[in-house]
């Protein structure tokens, strides 16, 4: 395999041969369940990118444009995209926020993919994405000095991190291809970080709580585009104001994806292409050698002699639990998502850091605010998009609804 080196944005917005100087290596970040899951999941949401003129197209029902991103069969393009996020993440007292928990442990220096997607849910970057079919596919975070790139090409993943100088290497289980095993694939949440991924989480959540229609058109990459306008009906205790899609109108690909808050102000998360070539990438865009020096982590094989010794134990089965117990209450737009913590809040806490309810709910009454209801008392924590009740007795509520939606909601599980 011929072999290239880490790359940095030329003035084309494309990859080069030009392996940057080396930086500091990007903080690792945490979240508490209550919080991180669902900001993860949603760190694709929304489009960034200005436009100049509005194009004069023909008139296109939603319903049509709908049917136009549905039918799109682009698999070749290459580009770049700017991904901005603003979720208000709370402050811990004495300053920090819980993005910052957790940080780079140990000086870990692997370059596995959960070291760096966390990095995403706050303040701007850019990717640089390539994909040529369901096969070959690579995204690339870039920093100031340094790239974190992805690259999936056949059975083989590799992640490298310029920083550090450390990489990560995977290869699909033997016979995965013939059984649809795709799991060679790139992880889902750095893959949702594009218009095209997130445009297709909402469209497939749309249901009779929501308004849909195209309002107006747009440029976005210097292409024409459609702006379907997806929106919570009336009544709604969804803390989402809207989503906006601007659709190419040649391919029917999402080329911008912005949600807004109901609250007002700038958008809480903004994807978009700043750049875009629907042509076939170069070969070479896939191809991946481990520089010289670098320090390699292959993936643990499940069979393995030295895999994680509590893999398929008692820790491994205790979350297994937990996430048994996840419930939805609500429908559309003000879901709210419900698990019941093993133990309760009544788990015991020790100065070695033992985790549970009673720590987490001692660790959220640091930056959230206590509630009372039915339910008893608990604390909440808000975001600009998604906000999180732990009550007292070990119960988690979560959705992107507003505090009293989550206080009705423990009421009705008491």
């Amino acid at each position: 395999m011929a072999r290239i080196r880490p790359t940095q944005v030329a003035d084309d917005g494309f990859w080069d041969e030009e392996r940057p100087s080396r930086g500091k290596k990007a903080a690792r970040y945490a979240a508490p369940v209550a919080v991180a899951g669902i900001a993860a999941a949603t760190i694709g949401l929304v489009p960034a990118l200005a436009s100049t003129g509005d194009p004069d197209l023909p008139k296109i029902s939603a319903q049509e444009l709908i049917s136009k991103m549905a039918a799109s069969d682009a698999q070749q393009m290459s580009g770049s995209v700017k991904i901005t996020t603003d979720l208000g993440i709370p402050s811990l007292p004495g300053g920090g926020s819980i993005a910052d928990l957790g940080g780079a442990q140990g000086g870990d220096a692997s370059a596995a993919p959960e070291s760096k997607l966390m990095e995403l849910i706050s303040g701007s970057h850019t990717l640089r994405v390539a994909t040529d079919g369901p096969g070959k596919q690579r995204v690339s975070i870039v920093e100031n000095a340094a790239e974190y790139s992805m690259i999936h090409n056949g059975d083989e993943i590799w992640a490298y991190d310029s920083g550090s100088n450390s990489a990560y290497h995977a290869t699909a289980p033997k016979g995965a291809k013939a059984k649809g095993d795709h799991r060679q694939e790139l992880p889902k949440d750095l893959r949702d970080a594009t218009p095209q991924e997130m445009a297709k989480t909402v469209l497939s959540s749309v249901d009779d709580t929501t308004d849909v229609t195209v309002d107006g058109t747009s440029r976005v990459a210097g292409r024409d585009a459609y702006d379907l306008l997806i929106k919570p009906k009336q009544n709604s205790d969804s803390t989402i104001g809207s989503v906006r899609i601007a659709v190419d109108a040649d391919n029917g690909v999402p080329l911008k994806f912005t949600l807004s808050p109901k609250s007002g102000g700038k958008a809480i998360i903004d994807v978009g292409f700043t750049k875009v070539d629907f042509g076939k990438p170069k070969a070479s865009t896939f191809d991946f050698t481990p520089p010289k020096g670098a320090k390699v982590t292959e993936e643990p094989k499940a069979d393995r002699k030295d895999a994680p010794k509590d893999f398929g134990g008692k820790d491994f089965k205790d979350a297994q639990g937990a996430l048994s117990g996840l419930k939805v209450v609500g429908e559309g737009w003000d879901s709210v998502a419900r698990l019941d913590t093993p133990g309760g809040a009544a788990s015991p806490t020790t100065p070695g850091g033992d985790s549970g309810p009673g720590a987490a709910s001692g660790l959220l009454g640091g930056f959230g605010k206590e509630v009372k209801g039915k339910f008893g008392s608990g604390t909440v924590v808000s975001t600009r998009l998604v906000n999180a009740l732990v009550t007292d007795d070990g119960k988690v509520f979560v959705g992107a609804v507003d505090k009293d939606a989550l206080v009705k909601a423990a009421n009705a599980a008491k």
